[in-house]
């Protein structure tokens, strides 16, 4: 019984194929509208993935998938001091963070300062000033240096009075040439230029990103501040004030001479030595991706409370913020362009299913006579509807080949010329010739059903 439904299908999808090879110029153009419309829609989804990819990492070049992690807040009767008036964070918490949380891609200490930033008679007050580790880098996604090298870890060991600057600095102090190997001084401290950063432009507020002089976090904060930055006001502090360190009460008399001559400030700020408690302002740390921000902020929080040996019971000496409000927004954004973009995409295919109706149904009409003379010798109705459907899905099928090819070249061709971000996507291409499959089934029903509905007398008198 298998056998002979097989054979009736084969016969059937033979007879199929040959009555379209009888028009082969119909059947191509009337598989046009689903070339048309399977090659819009490849065409639209792989441009909408590429925008999409690409707004995702402008997103990402953006510091969206960053975490910024806050000392915390201090208080004293009723009174809150704000965020970061407590010393809690250390660069070893920065450390731990980048070993010990899975959902971390990169992790940086930051010492912030405010002053300005003098090269020969020339001055500025650049946005950012931050000591920080290489890592930072990574951590913004920042591009390969446009100039000379970023400064190591021995540098920071050793308290280097090494920098690298922004694009803004460089244009402002330098007039755009190369500072490589020259000094600039940040409160009488002089720091050797070892590298300039790659521009970057504005973030979403509309800082300049690229007004910005990095330096080991060791010099920033021995040398130039002498304290957290949440504790002082590095514009308006003295370089003699940055290196006085609070003691304990004079412990010998004082007139008692001193055994070894004491250091001037220059020679104190030369020559810092290191406390035993070293706080930053902040740890910026980057997700491995948005969806694992959650994860990442979990991990984090439960690390750090391990470190600062927090009871259950005690609130969190440390504040995590990140940019999921802002992620969302432009992913929503560019998910609806993309959608509409497919929409438009599948007017196209409907428009072709509706081509193939009419063709359909205008061959009914030619083949009235052929349908009778098959319903004579013991076709079946099922056989008539059957063949009738076959032919429009094959038609379908043909037209969505060719319309996936015409896609993707057209897509190739589009990065090309145009350079417009486009990806490959199998979703869509799968898609299309399952879309191309239904549109022959649906458009293709009522034709065959109207075939197979005639009466086999009148089918044979039809002139």
């Amino acid at each position: 019984m298998r056998r002979i439904r097989l054979f009736r299908i084969l016969r059937t999808i033979r007879t199929a194929l040959k009555a379209l090879r009888r028009n082969p110029m119909r059947a191509a153009l009337t598989a046009l509208g689903i070339i048309i419309g399977v090659a819009a829609v490849i065409i639209m989804m792989e441009i909408g993935k590429g925008s999409s990819a690409a707004i995702q990492r402008t997103i990402a070049n953006m510091g969206a998938n960053n975490l910024l992690i806050l000392p915390g807040t201090a208080a004293s009767g009723g009174i809150s001091f704000g965020a970061g008036s407590v010393m809690t964070l250390t660069p070893q918490d920065a450390e731990a963070i980048l070993k010990e949380c899975p959902a971390v891609r990169s992790a940086a200490p930051v010492v912030r300062a405010r002053t300005q930033v003098i090269h020969e008679n020339k001055n500025w007050v650049p946005v950012f000033i931050f000591g920080t580790t290489a890592e930072y880098l990574a951590v913004r996604e920042w591009a390969a240096m446009a100039q000379g090298d970023m400064f190591t870890d021995s540098d920071i060991r050793n308290a280097s009075k090494v920098c690298v600057l922004g694009q803004t600095l460089v244009r402002e102090l330098f007039g755009g040439a190369s500072p490589i190997g020259k000094e600039v001084r940040v409160k009488s401290i002089s720091f050797k230029v070892v590298g300039v950063l790659s521009s970057k432009g504005a973030n979403m507020m509309g800082m300049d990103q690229d007004d910005i002089l990095i330096a080991p976090w060791t010099t920033i904060k021995y040398r130039v501040t002498g304290s957290s930055a949440t504790t002082a006001n590095q514009s308006s502090a003295s370089p003699a004030a940055s290196t006085q360190v609070n003691t304990l009460n004079k412990l010998y008399p004082s007139d008692q001479l001193n055994l070894y001559p004491v250091q001037s400030a220059a020679q104190q700020a030369n020559t810092p030595l290191p406390v035993r408690f070293t706080n930053i302002d902040q740890i910026l740390a980057a997700a491995q991706s948005g969806p694992e921000i959650p994860l990442a902020i979990r991990q984090i929080t439960q690390l750090l409370r391990e470190r600062h040996r927090l009871q259950p019971d005690e609130p969190d000496d440390f504040t995590i913020r990140d940019m999921t409000e802002m992620s969302k927004t432009l992913s929503s954004t560019s998910t609806l362009m993309t959608n509409l973009l497919l929409s438009v995409a599948l007017i196209s295919l409907v428009v072709g299913g509706v081509g193939i109706m009419n063709i359909m149904l205008v061959s009914v009409t030619e083949r009235t006579r052929e349908i009778g003379l098959r319903m004579a010798v013991g076709a079946r109705a099922r056989d008539i509807m059957r063949q009738f459907l076959v032919e429009a899905v094959v038609m379908c099928l043909a037209g969505g080949a060719v319309g996936i090819l015409l896609g993707c070249g057209s897509s190739f061709l589009i990065t090309f010329m145009l350079r417009w971000p486009t990806e490959t996507s199998l979703a869509a291409i799968f898609s299309s010739v399952i879309v191309s499959a239904s549109v022959g089934i649906i458009f293709g029903f009522y034709p065959a059903w109207k075939a197979s509905r005639l009466d086999p007398i009148e089918a044979l008198r039809y002139e």
